[in-house]
């Protein structure tokens, strides 16, 4: 079963995502939060797999409630996604550099968010279908300068291909197509580059790939 956490401002957008969550026979809200410093306390009582986590809340913001989850190790299974109004948030980059493991616009479908929810659960999700790519080339754009790539000595030829690809915005089911391997072995390499690297889940792979030089923007494909 997926515990999930609801983060909203808005009781209607909570009501509207609990009656769709609850829906599923493996996925069960624990509790909702009208603030981050709900959230944050709501986090460390009830220890959900996942957060969705509204940008902008009052007392405290989604980004500074998601900053402290992350940097919390007794908090290290959970998740959390972010939600905002508009696709392309100023706050989504920072989102992602400080641990968010996702983020999704709040009209997406709701197939989509049920995707998503099961998906970084697995360490498999990044960012709203459809966004992926464009959200990327402006993270890349706006990323700081290359960052000594030392840590990418731990990695075999092959993850760093993977985590290139990774970089670039492909699914582990292109990624098996590109490289002419399973999706199986795919994953694999992916888990085994987060666990080399210290990654979270995905989204931090898709930071340090930029701020370690291995792909650089323009580089989508």
């Amino acid at each position: 079963m997926i515990r999930v956490l609801l983060a909203d401002d808005q009781s209607l957008v909570r009501a509207g995502f609990r009656a769709l969550l609850d829906a599923q026979p493996d996925i069960e809200v624990t509790g909702e939060a009208a603030d981050g410093a709900q959230a944050l306390r709501a986090v460390r009582e009830l220890r959900p797999d996942v957060v969705l986590m509204d940008i902008r809340m009052p007392v405290l913001d989604g980004l500074a409630a998601t900053r402290r989850i992350t940097e919390d190790s007794a908090l290290e299974g959970v998740k959390v996604v972010m939600l905002t109004t508009f696709e392309l948030d100023e706050y989504v980059f920072e989102a992602i550099r400080c641990g968010a493991s996702g983020f999704l616009v709040k009209d997406t479908e709701p197939d989509e968010l049920l995707r998503a929810v099961r998906a970084v659960v697995e360490g498999d999700a990044l960012l709203s279908p459809g966004v992926t790519r464009r959200l990327i080339a402006e993270f890349a754009a706006r990323s700081k300068e290359p960052a000594a790539a030392d840590a990418l000595t731990r990695l075999t030829e092959r993850e760093r291909e993977v985590m290139a690809l990774v970089g670039i915005g492909l699914s582990n089911e292109e990624i098996a197509r590109r490289l002419v391997v399973s999706p199986l072995t795919a994953k694999t390499h992916v888990s085994r580059t987060m666990v080399k690297l210290g990654a979270r889940d995905r989204a931090q792979l898709v930071v340090l790939a930029y701020e370690s030089g291995l792909v650089r923007p323009g580089w989508l494909g």
